[in-house]
This record gives structure tokens, C-alpha cells and sequence, in this order.
């Protein structure tokens, strides 16, 4: 039998609870990434939010309860974080938020994000993050926001600005906020030269 443990943590004021198992990242605690991501960001009831790379939910969740479940989506292409995910999102009482397995935006049909957030795998190649951001601008409504959390700076303020035109960049604790605003529906003048 799988070993649980649980977290109870007050983020953007509001206590919640989450199970979490070794199958997934920062098992033991919230990762003092993300709660840096949050603590940049402000949700409001007109936002539409993915929560990109969800683990068991934290940022999901967290934007549900704020902005209601309804107005969430969240994705992790790992099974056991989608399964806590949705364990936590039932925990919390926000179990209307849509959950799907998903490998970046290959099971997602939404668009029209007005926040994309993700705290994503830098511990890897770019990859990953290559394709959040740049297939991300394409599901971001005119307006919106790419928020990424990382702790590596240059390529991400370089490939950030580079489609999106430019990033805002705060650091908390080691880490590095970014957030990068969609002004228009074509990636930044003289990106597609740079994309290669």
C-alpha cells in the first residue's frame, strides 16, 4: 500500500491540506518555489487559470478557492500527481476544478488563459519549458500571463523575452518569479528568427 503524508499549510491566507506521496515532487513540504510564485501573483473572479504541471495541486487549488473551481484547469503529465491532485482538490472542497493527465497541451482543448502558472522541471534540459512557454503563448488570451517560477534566470528571461517580448522578474528566497505578458496574438518581433 501506497505511503501518504499530509501537508497543512496557510497560502494567500487560507488554510489547506494536502496529501502527497514519494511519487511526487516536494513530497514533504510545499515547495518554497511555488509559494514564492504565489505570493507574486494576485487571482481574480475574471481570471481563467491553468496551473501548468500541477503536481498534487497546490497552486490549482489554491487559485480555486480564490476565484472558484469552475474558473481553474490543471494538468501534470504524471498519473500519481493527477490522481492526488484530484484526492486534494475533494479535500479542500473545490472538486469541480477540471483535472487532466496531460503532456503539456496535448489533452487540453481550452484556450484563453488569462494566467498560466508552472513551476517546471529545471532540474532537466529546456525542453520541457521550451514548450510550456512557447505552445503556452498560444493558449494565453491577449492580456494574459505566463507566470513561471525557476532558479536558473538567463534562459528563462532570455527565451521568456523573446516570444512574449519581455519578462518581469522578481526574486524571493532564491528563486526567480517571472511574468511575461501576451500583448499580442504573434510571438515578439523577430522571434521566429530566434527559435531555431
Amino acid at each position: 500500500m501506497k505511503a501518504y503524508t499530509t501537508i497543512h499549510e496557510n497560502v494567500k491566507g487560507i488554510d489547506l491540506v494536502f496529501m502527497t506521496s514519494a511519487d511526487v515532487f516536494s513530497p514533504k513540504h510545499i515547495d518554497k518555489g511555488t509559494l514564492a510564485m504565489l505570493s507574486a501573483v494576485e487571482f481574480y473572479k475574471t481570471d481563467k487559470v491553468l496551473d501548468l504541471g500541477c503536481g498534487y495541486g497546490v497552486v490549482g487549488i489554491t487559485a480555486a478557492k480564490l476565484i472558484g473551481p469552475e474558473n481553474v484547469v490543471m494538468t501534470d503529465i504524471d498519473d500519481s500527481a493527477v490522481e492526488l491532485a484530484k484526492i486534494n482538490a475533494g479535500i479542500n472542497d473545490v472538486d469541480k476544478i477540471k483535472i487532466l493527465q496531460s503532456d503539456c497541451f496535448t489533452n487540453l482543448d481550452d484556450k484563453d488563459f488569462s494566467m498560466i502558472l508552472s513551476n517546471p522541471p529545471y532540474h532537466t534540459d529546456f525542453s520541457v519549458a521550451k514548450t510550456f512557454i512557447e505552445k503556452g503563448f498560444n493558449r494565453l488570451c491577449v492580456g494574459g500571463k505566463m507566470i513561471m517560477v525557476t532558479r536558473r534566470k538567463a534562459w528563462y528571461k532570455n527565451k521568456l523575452t523573446t516570444i512574449f517580448g519581455g519578462t518581469k522578474i522578481s526574486e524571493t528566497d532564491g528563486y526567480f518569479v517571472f511574468i511575461a505578458v501576451k500583448k499580442t496574438r504573434t510571438y515578439a518581433k523577430g522571434s521566429i528568427r530566434q527559435m531555431t
